[in-house]
């Protein structure tokens, strides 16, 4: 059986599983760039969460396993899915958040969302955001549905965005899939 067929009944033995090789391979990672941090695991939606946290004093130190825009921790989110994939010969949809990183991300753009969605609905008007990562997408259109409305993405890798759908589902301006 292949991981994607798997990946709708991830047992919660098989997720704590993913997310103690991960944390394996996250401890070595930190000790070979010598950082200091701890590994907290847990399974939030339906898939094995890792963050690597650190005190205050320890948490300017790890920004660089984060990047200025979160580009580091997609990097290393993705070789640590390799990682886990290669002991367990399954994919993963593990998320990993680096000092807080991605929970603060998500408020951010939970905030976005409900703003755009509000000024969707006083405009009916289509808007579309800026490019974003596929974790921001998936942030911004769950914040939306939450609200009501639908939203689309648009555009290829790495320019592709969200357009956020007026209620009636016209579009004035002409959204194309």
């Amino acid at each position: 059986m292949t991981g994607e067929t798997r990946r709708p009944g991830a047992t919660k033995s098989r997720l704590e599983e993913e997310g103690d090789i991960a944390a394996d391979y996250l401890e070595e990672l930190l000790d070979i760039v010598d950082l200091d941090g701890d590994i907290d695991i847990d399974i939030e939606n339906g898939r094995a969460s890792v963050a690597i946290v650190a005190d205050e004093a320890g948490t300017p130190a790890l920004s660089r396993l984060v990047g200025s825009e979160g580009e580091v921790l997609e990097a290393l989110q993705e070789l640590t899915r390799l990682a886990v994939q290669a002991q367990t010969g399954d994919r993963t949809r593990l998320m990993l958040d680096v000092a807080g990183h991605r929970t603060t991300k998500r408020s951010s753009l939970v905030r976005l969302a409900h703003e755009v969605v509000a000024r969707v609905q006083a405009s009916g008007t289509a808007e579309r955001l800026e490019p974003m990562s596929a974790f921001e997408r998936k942030v911004v259109h769950d914040a939306v549905a939450e609200k009501g409305l639908a939203s689309e993405s648009e555009g290829e890798e790495p320019r592709r965005r969200v357009v956020v759908l007026p209620p009636s589902g016209d579009d004035p301006q002409g959204t194309q899939e």
